[in-house]
């Protein structure tokens, strides 16, 4: 009952402190100033406006082509032989021979491989100190230095490099004129298959360029084995190999070496010749 009774008068006289603190207040005009600064805060607020939508309209405005669509040849690009089938044009590629060259269907002698023709409008070309100084140190192995414009691929290792031959105008001075003894030419074809550079034709064929440069009647593999010359001496690209649905070869010179051949053709020569590739997948 005590505690009931001491809690009972602490609550009368909070009550009573609550009811003189707000007479004072009002006594005051506290409160007339409060509800005064509330109202001019309200009304100093910015309404926020209601933005109405409107329907976007987009201009219909032509795409932007590249000059390359257009036909337009780039002024700093020089123009690339294109090939009829890019141009639209529908040409019988049947050659005949007349004598020892080749023609084309239209009566045109074909140009060597290894002097593919390349119109240059900017005649500013150089080679770079630096590059230059990259292909001489390349020898008798592969360059790599690649460009290409004055570039030609190797059939084999597919790389458009220039050669690193000295003497070589067209890779040397970037002369598009002149052919590039860097790389082969087949006598008989005057295609991309018979186009080999130095390292390729000595590792995967087991010939020197200097003699295939002096023989002006070097064949390339593909048309060794169309005359009927050596039927088991192939082309072993990876390309032209899947063609054969045989498997490529891979780095095959070190095994070549080891049981005794000349370079990888000799070795994939002996094994097509006795039967035992191990690599064909399906006879001819």
């Amino acid at each position: 009952m005590g505690k009931l009774r001491a809690k009972s008068d602490y609550e009368s006289l909070r009550n009573a402190r609550i009811l003189e603190n707000q007479a004072r207040l009002a006594s005051l005009g506290v409160q007339k100033t409060i509800s005064d600064l509330r109202s001019i805060v309200s009304s100093a607020k910015p309404k926020k406006e209601v933005r109405k939508w409107q329907k976007k309209e987009y201009d219909v405005t032509p795409v932007r082509r590249s000059i390359r669509f257009k036909g337009v040849p780039h002024p700093s690009t020089p123009s690339l032989r294109r090939s009829n089938r890019l141009k639209g044009k529908v040409i019988d590629y049947e050659e005949k021979e007349e004598g020892s060259k080749s023609f084309s269907s239209e009566g045109k002698e074909k140009g060597p491989a290894n002097a593919p023709a390349v119109i240059i409008n900017d005649a500013s070309y150089q080679l770079l100190s630096l590059d230059s100084a990259r292909r001489c140190r390349a020898k008798k192995g592969r360059c790599s230095v690649y460009n290409t414009v004055f570039g030609i691929c190797c059939h084999f290792c597919r790389q458009k490099t220039l050669c690193a031959e000295e003497d070589c105008k067209r890779c040397g001075n970037l002369d598009a004129n002149q052919s590039c003894i860097g790389k082969t030419d087949c006598s008989v074809c005057h295609s991309s298959y018979g186009v080999l550079c130095r390292a390729c034709l000595k590792v995967r064929y087991g010939e020197e360029l200097e003699e295939v440069r002096e023989n002006k009647e070097w064949m390339c593999p593909h048309c060794i084995e169309e005359k009927g010359i050596n039927p088991y001496w192939i082309c072993n690209s990876s390309l032209c190999l899947k063609n054969r649905k045989m498997a490529p070869t891979g780095i095959a010179i070190y095994r070549a070496r080891e049981l005794g051949y000349k370079s990888v053709a000799h070795l994939l020569m002996d094994e097509l010749q006795h039967g035992n590739h191990s690599r064909l997948i399906c006879s001819k």
